[in-house]
């Protein structure tokens, strides 16, 4: 589980991985004997070139590892998506990059910071975009980075990662970069030797990781390291190996782009409603690329883009723009992009044939989609919630909300993802609801990116987004509603029950392979042999005098008679509560309770 440092008394989140320390010791560990093939001599400079290969080498290095990361959390539970996270983050980047060429270190290290921006995907890779963004505002116009340079934009890398974190903590992924950042200077005082400098910079964040456990006492007790710094530590060493000349295995070494990351099969943005006609009979295309160019003028382009079509999207910065919009012809927003400047990575497709497949093969939906009443169109408030499964999702299409982005553990929509759904609803005030803490910093990092104002509710479960909806005043505006549910999050309480996927011990609880754990509240609070046995357990620890009712949403995986069974036999112990079933279709968690 891909988790955000430690926030508050209130919730101790971590990112951490479950392996040992002997694991990570000989998997990442970097010594002065160490043969260099292919390498002799020193690095004294990097160019943009040499640059697009380091970060090559380490997404492929990452992409090697990024299974092993997933299965490395403190919670044993079937969701862990550092490793993907991290790595779809590192794809986003290099697909921008994939076609371009410089002499320019600085600007390949922009390009990519960029790429890693608006694909980065929950909070391991939000915080990995913003060492990456630190790393490249660094260099300004430098054509090649000396050692000193490279000490310089590690330092801004370290710098930027904590500035990214509300409440920063030690024993976390900043902990690891920090003394990345450390390693280097020491290096550039005494080396102007890059490949020399790379080794101890690897080698002070590898001695920080195994460091992690003394500093986040719930990683000692685990036996574990931070799964996020395990994720750095993993692309330096990846550039590590490529400074020294070395390969990884010929199946990781082709040249072929990477796969492109944004919406997929797993990862896609439904809207209850399709989008109006833009002239009552037709969609026309959808219209997508980018503009390279220099003192390009966002908020005049958007004024001008804004007035092509519906759905329109502007964001960048003076030397690249992305452009999205929904127009009846695709001329005009070509030409004028050309006009500006070079058109790259062109997108163009019908909607018209797109919406008649769609409704040929889904017509039962229609009359539901039709008749779908939302926030939107009622009050001019958007809302935006993510939810994984689909008898969830429905939960929050019938409290109105205007678009649904499924996501969750181990699928988090990306920064792009957001800033798409965002521009697809039609309102100047936009509600967002992550509902999971994993997917808080890339819908906070979208909000920020937004046209418009996109007021973030820190919802970390479906309760708490559901509870926050029911707190929806029809009265106020955007700003007032955010207020008053991001305080209606705090009145619900989230049960989990999942099953652990390893033997351990957490919190004092004993926890067998294949046991039933629940989780309250995302803390680890129970196992046993049974949905049953777990969910009394927590219930026993509850005063539900302050409660007065309980959904059960079942998962895959489970049917309603399990699911009503269970339920009879809560109202059996519980004769003041009132539970009721639903289907929620979410993965890996067979039942979620929203007690309110």
């Amino acid at each position: 589980m891909d988790r955000p440092p430690v926030e508050s008394e209130m919730g101790a989140e971590l990112d951490a991985t479950i392996t040992s320390q002997p694991q990570i010791q000989e998997t990442t560990g970097i010594t002065q004997a160490e043969t260099t093939p292919g390498s002799t001599g020193s690095l004294d400079q990097l160019d943009g070139a040499q640059m697009k290969e380091l970060f090559r080498a380490a997404a492929h290095w990452l992409e090697r590892h990024a299974p092993t990361i997933n299965a490395l959390n403190v919670f044993p539970v079937p969701d862990g998506d550092t490793g993907t996270n991290m790595l779809l983050t590192m794809r986003s980047a290099m697909k921008e990059v994939a076609n371009f060429t410089t002499h320019s270190a600085a600007e390949m290290a922009d390009r990519f910071a960029k790429g890693a921006l608006m694909g980065a995907r929950g909070n391991s890779g939000v915080i990995l975009s913003q060492i990456l963004r630190g790393f490249a505002r660094s260099g300004q116009d430098k054509e090649v980075y000396t050692a000193a340079d490279v000490a310089h934009a590690l330092r801004q890398a370290s710098e930027s990662a904590y500035r990214a974190v509300m409440k920063p903590v030690e024993g976390t992924i900043l902990t690891v970069a920090r003394a990345m950042a450390e390693g280097a200077e020491e290096a550039a005082n005494e080396t102007k030797d890059i490949r020399e400098q790379f080794r101890r910079a690897t080698q002070s964040a590898h001695s920080a990781l195994l460091r992690t456990p003394d500093m986040l006492p719930i990683l000692k007790e685990a036996g574990v390291v931070d799964s996020g710094g395990q994720g750095l530590v993993t692309i330096l060493e990846g550039m590590m190996r490529q400074l020294r000349g070395e390969t990884a295995d010929d199946d990781m070494t082709t040249e072929t782009a990477p796969a492109a990351v944004g919406f997929g099969p797993e990862m896609q943005v439904h809207l209850d409603a399709p989008p109006p006609t833009l002239d009552g009979e037709r969609y026309g295309y959808d219209i997508q690329y980018l503009i390279r160019g220099e003192g390009l003028d966002v908020p005049a382009i958007r004024h001008f883009i804004d007035g092509l079509g519906d759905c329109p999207l502007v964001v960048g910065d003076e030397t690249l723009v992305k452009i999205h919009v929904h127009a009846l012809t695709p001329g005009p927003a070509l030409d004028y992009g050309a006009g500006l400047g070079m058109l790259d990575d062109v997108v163009v497709e019908n909607l018209d044939l797109q919406f008649a497949d769609f409704f040929a093969q889904h017509t039962d939906a229609v009359p539901t989609i039709q008749a779908a009443m939302t926030t939107e169109s009622v009050t001019g408030v958007g809302l935006v919630a993510v939810a994984a499964g689909e008898g969830l999702a429905q939960a929050f299409r019938d409290l109105g909300v205007s678009a649904v982005v499924t996501g969750g553990q181990s699928m988090n929509p990306s920064t792009e993802d957001f800033l798409q759904t965002i521009a697809a609803v039609q309102a100047e005030g936009i509600i967002l609801l992550p509902n999971n803490k994993n997917i808080l910093m890339a819908a906070q990092q979208a909000a920020e990116l937004a046209d418009r104002a996109v007021f973030v509710i820190p919802s970390r479960t479906a309760p708490q987004g559901l509870a926050a909806l029911m707190a929806f005043d029809y009265s106020k505006d955007a700003a007032a509603n955010a207020a008053v549910m991001a305080e209606a999050i705090h009145h619900v309480i989230t049960l989990e029950l999942t099953v652990a996927v390893r033997t351990t011990n957490i919190n004092g609880i004993d926890i067998r392979e294949g046991d039933v754990i629940g989780l309250l509240d995302g803390q680890l609070t129970a196992a046993g042999q049974s949905e049953s046995a777990v969910t009394q357990q927590i219930l026993a620890s509850i005063d539900l005098t302050q409660y007065e009712f309980a959904a059960i949403y079942f998962g895959e995986g489970q049917d309603e008679e399990s699911a009503e069974a269970l339920r009879a036999e809560l109202e059996d112990g519980y004769p003041d509560m009132d539970f009721e079933c639903h289907p929620g279709g979410q993965p890996h968690y067979s039942f979620i309770f929203s007690i309110e």
